[in-house]
C-alpha cells in the first residue's frame, strides 16, 4: 500500500496524524488535521487545536492549551501553565519556562507562573521566554532574544534582555516610518498610548 494511503488511513481513524515514534498519553485532546512528528511526547492533560504541526522532539506538558494552526519546530518544550493562542509559531529550540527561581532541591510546582502567548506571535530560533508574561498579538521575538516582561502587540523584540526596536505587521514584515506593510499594503498607526493599530 502506498505511503500516502497509509497516512490518509491514520487521519480517518484519529482525525490527526501521529508518527509511530510519538507518544500521546491517554486523555490528551488533539484537533483534526494536526500533525505530530518524530519523538514528540504529549501529556494526557494537554489541549491542542486543529491543524497544528509539532516537529521532532517536542514536549507538551499537562496544563497546556494550544489553539488552532500553531507550528512548533524541533526541540521545543511547552511546560505547564503555558497557553498559545491560534497561529503561534515557535522556532527551533526556543525555550519556555514556568518557574522564576528554580532549585533542584526545592519543590516549586505550586509556584508556576502563567505565560500567555496571544494570536499570531512568532518566536525566533533559540529565543527564551521567562515565565509570567503576556506576549501580545502578532509580536515578533527575534532569534536568541530573551523576553523578561510583557510584550506589546506587533512589537519587534531583539536582544538580551529583550527590548523593542520596532513594529511588525500581521504578515511579519518590519514596518518602516510610513507604517505600511510592504507585503499586504495594510496601513497602521501608533496610538497616543504607544500601541500599533490598523489605520
Amino acid at each position: 500500500m502506498p505511503a500516502s494511503k497509509v497516512n490518509l488511513l491514520s487521519f480517518n481513524i484519529m482525525d490527526y496524524f501521529k508518527h509511530q515514534t510519538a507518544i500521546i498519553d491517554e486523555g490528551a485532546k488533539i484537533g483534526k488535521g494536526t500533525k505530530i512528528w518524530h519523538w514528540v511526547h504529549i501529556c494526557g492533560g494537554a489541549e491542542i487545536g486543529a491543524n497544528c504541526v509539532f516537529g521532532q522532539n517536542v514536549f507538551v506538558s499537562n496544563k497546556v492549551k494550544i489553539g488552532n494552526g500553531v507550528k512548533v519546530q524541533n526541540n521545543v518544550s511547552i511546560y505547564d501553565n503555558i497557553t498559545l493562542e491560534d497561529n503561534v509559531f515557535c522556532g527551533p529550540s526556543m525555550v519556555f519556562t514556568n518557574v522564576i527561581n528554580p532549585r533542584s532541591h526545592i519543590e516549586r510546582k505550586d509556584e508556576y507562573r502563567d505565560t500567555l502567548v496571544k494570536q499570531g506571535v512568532t518566536f525566533g530560533a533559540n529565543c527564551t521566554v521567562i515565565c509570567g508574561v503576556t506576549v501580545g498579538e502578532y509580536a515578533f521575538i527575534g532569534a536568541g532574544a530573551v523576553v523578561t516582561k510583557d510584550v506589546k502587540p506587533h512589537a519587534l523584540i531583539v536582544g538580551v534582555p529583550g527590548r523593542q526596536t520596532g513594529w511588525v505587521s500581521h504578515a511579519g514584515e518590519i514596518l518602516g516610518e510610513d507604517l505600511i506593510c510592504q507585503r499586504e499594503k495594510r496601513k497602521y498607526k501608533i496610538t497616543p498610548d504607544q500601541q500599533l493599530v490598523e489605520a
